[in-house]
């Protein structure tokens, strides 16, 4: 399955689940909503500290969501490069193998959109 397959069939379960259990989701949101909105740091800058925690507890779904939204931020190869060692360093070698699926998401999508 590609990259973007993987991002539209994760986007339609988490649907489905939020009808499933609409008072968590909506806390969900909240939560999301005011980390978002809040602080300092620029979404980019999040984006990039939840891809390197995605990366760090091998969740692959996590990963192709927070590579798409570092994309739409205008995050590029290179920061994405950065944030991956750093998350390997701190991770070990299973954070070297979900580093890999990082980038091939990265790429397969920036060839898709012609960047």
């Amino acid at each position: 399955m590609d990259y973007q397959t993987k991002i539209d069939t994760m986007r339609d379960e988490l649907r489905t689940l939020y009808k499933a259990i609409p008072e968590t989701a909506k806390g969900f949101s909240a939560l999301s909503k005011g980390v978002k909105e809040g602080g300092v740091l620029g979404m980019k800058e999040k984006e990039f500290i939840a891809l390197g925690i995605a990366v760090g507890v091998r969740c692959e779904p996590c990963i192709v969501l927070h590579v798409d939204a570092l994309m739409k931020e205008g995050a590029t190869r290179e920061e994405l490069g950065d944030v991956l060692a750093m998350a390997v360093q701190m991770g070990g070698g299973p954070a070297m193998m979900y580093a890999g699926h990082a980038l091939a998401c990265w790429d397969e999508l920036a060839a898709a959109k012609g960047m």
